[in-house]
């Protein structure tokens, strides 16, 4: 009988919450996940997640140049775990684009360009290796993460229906 007043607290709380606390990132800050919330189209939205994850990236190329005192490798694996969730969110949209038909050949282009210079930084990264033993496992997940988004997305350029062309009369 105790289980159920549990569930009964649990539910209460849970439906206490606004709805953007229960679907936000654990890896966006509030006003990210509600600038990808107000994003209207998927391009909108892979553009936004490329941008957070690029923005993850060089805070983790700054944080290896000036290491901070206290919490130095809590820090770069949440910027390289943050950076993954951002590929992985903005390769998985380009999925759901594809699969629903819709135009998503901006995302895909972006994708495509990005993600080369993102994988250039990740491997300079892994050859400098400052501290690697500390982001190895995080940083090879990244590496990995990014080359499926980019090889992905360049296949999927092949099948995604050509832009609509203008005739004239």
């Amino acid at each position: 009988m105790q289980w159920i007043g549990a569930a009964a607290l649990a539910l209460l709380v849970a439906r206490g919450l606004p709805a953007k606390q229960l679907t936000q990132k654990d890896y966006l800050s509030s006003l990210e996940a509600d600038k990808i919330r107000d994003a209207e189209t998927i391009n909108e939205k892979v553009s936004l997640y490329l941008t957070f994850a690029e923005d993850r990236l060089k805070k983790f190329q700054y944080e290896l140049e000036h290491p901070a005192l206290a919490r130095h490798e809590e820090t770069l694996n949440g910027l390289m775990n943050g950076y993954g969730g951002c590929i992985d969110d903005a390769a998985d949209l380009l999925q759901e684009g594809m699969q629903k038909q819709q135009n998503i050949r901006a995302g895909l282009d972006l994708m495509t360009s990005k993600t080369k210079g993102f994988l250039d930084v990740l491997h300079k990264i892994q050859t400098d290796a400052i501290q690697i033993e500390i982001y190895k496992d995080n940083l090879d997940d990244a590496i990995e993460g990014t080359s499926d988004a980019m090889n992905e997305a360049e296949k999927d350029k092949k099948k995604v229906a050509a832009p609509p062309v203008r005739r004239r009369n």
